[in-house]
């Protein structure tokens, strides 16, 4: 059992990372039920569950919301949780009768956590957006280029993941241990530009130093342009070089013991080189180390350098990183009802999280779940019979 066993949790079904939220919720232990459309259900259940790992580890009952009783009855729900996770436009709860106002006048100590992407208040709070232009308005996309290029978004990681559904998760874990204190709940305002915004701070950091220091005084942490950094891929001991049967691996050689080690295990060791942080040396450097990299296929340099302090790693597919040997040792990866998934993170060492059930269609649990949680039968057939829950 997880560390947030015996915890209840209504999830409101929304997309990328409200549904990432509640996934973790629930590896970690909580009973998370997840709201449903009533328009969603399918006519038959198909005998195998949903290809949707991030809607693993939960119940699901579906309901019109547009029926008053189906309103009723999710805040009956609520009555018993002791936290909720919505991912909808500011307004839109509140417009349910669902809002935060109703729901803690319902149940004082719930927490109510609010996952969007410009937050619930500020000039652009009703605005469409996604992952992208959150991390563009952030800040964060600007600092993810090389030199001379367009910025390149990481897939939707930082935004709806990184700076949302697990900063949602950790607002929710923190209340919910402020709750057990006071006895009250709040309501947890997680926008992906404010997380997005808070994973730069190292980076932050290095910038001011950078305009602290004049030019003969700038170091390896001194902060120039995006792309002329030492993390940022203008170092030539901090980047991803192609090999020669086209494959990638990865360099973070930036101490300088593990500079020295990379050069010692490397044809470079034999060259007369500039020293590791001359920057008006790095790009005659970054065409050497190119130069020496697609001399060997990626394996053959795995050979080389895997099990030393250089600070590298080979650039793996998910199917490799699954097979990766240090990946199989520690079950990084497991593979259920024929889909490969990330498993349950972190690490606990005496309630250890767990994936403990598959994605659910829409409303497969309705009747369980409204017995579940104290409904008589006879409610649940009334309910069912009037198209609030199906």
């Amino acid at each position: 059992m997880g560390p947030l066993h015996g915890l209840k949790v209504v999830e409101f079904a929304s997309i990328g990372p409200g549904p990432f939220c509640a996934m973790m919720l629930a590896d970690l232990g909580a009973d998370v039920i997840r709201v449903d459309r009533a328009d969603h259900v399918p006519e038959t259940f198909p005998t195998t569950p949903p290809l949707e790992p991030l809607n693993r580890g939960r119940r699901s009952i579906a309901v019109d919301l547009k029926h008053p009783d189906a309103t009723e009855t999710v805040l009956r729900l609520i009555h018993d949780a002791d936290a909720l996770v919505e991912g909808y436009r500011p307004g839109v709860m509140e417009r349910l009768g669902l809002g935060p106002d109703v729901c803690l006048g319902r149940n004082p100590r719930l927490v109510y956590g609010r996952m969007t992407g410009w937050g619930q208040h500020g000039p652009w709070a009703a605005r469409a957006g996604h992952d992208i232009n959150y991390i563009a308005l952030s800040g964060a996309l600007s600092l993810m280029r090389r030199a001379g290029q367009a910025p390149s978004p990481p897939a939707n990681l930082v935004g709806d993941f990184g700076g949302g559904g697990m900063l949602l998760a950790l607002g929710v874990c923190a209340a919910l241990v402020e709750s057990l204190r006071s006895g009250q709940g709040q309501v947890i305002d997680a926008a992906m530009t404010d997380g997005s915004a808070l994973l730069t701070t190292l980076l932050l950091g290095y910038k001011a130093l950078g305009e602290q220091m004049d030019e003969p005084l700038r170091s390896t942490r001194a902060w120039l342009e995006p792309g002329t950094n030492f993390i940022d891929t203008g170092a030539p001991y901090y980047d991803v070089y192609e090999c020669a049967d086209g494959e990638y691996v990865t360099i973070g050689a930036i101490e300088p013991q593990f500079y020295a080690e990379f050069l010692a295990r490397t044809p470079l060791g034999r060259e007369e080189l500039p020293p590791q942080n001359d920057r008006t040396r790095w790009a005659e450097m970054k065409v050497r180390v190119a130069k020496m990299f697609k001399t060997k296929p990626r394996d053959e340099w795995v050979e080389v350098l895997a099990g030393s302090d250089v600070c590298f790693a080979p650039v793996l597919s998910v199917d490799e990183a699954a097979r990766h040997p240090h990946n199989v040792d520690r079950g990084t990866f497991v593979r259920r009802d024929g889909v490969l998934q990330p498993a349950p993170a972190p690490r606990f060492s005496r309630t250890p999280a767990q994936i403990v059930a598959p994605p659910p269609h829409p409303g497969q649990h309705s009747a369980e779940i409204l017995m579940d949680w104290g409904f008589h039968p006879t409610q649940i057939e009334a309910l069912m019979a009037a198209g609030a829950v199906r």
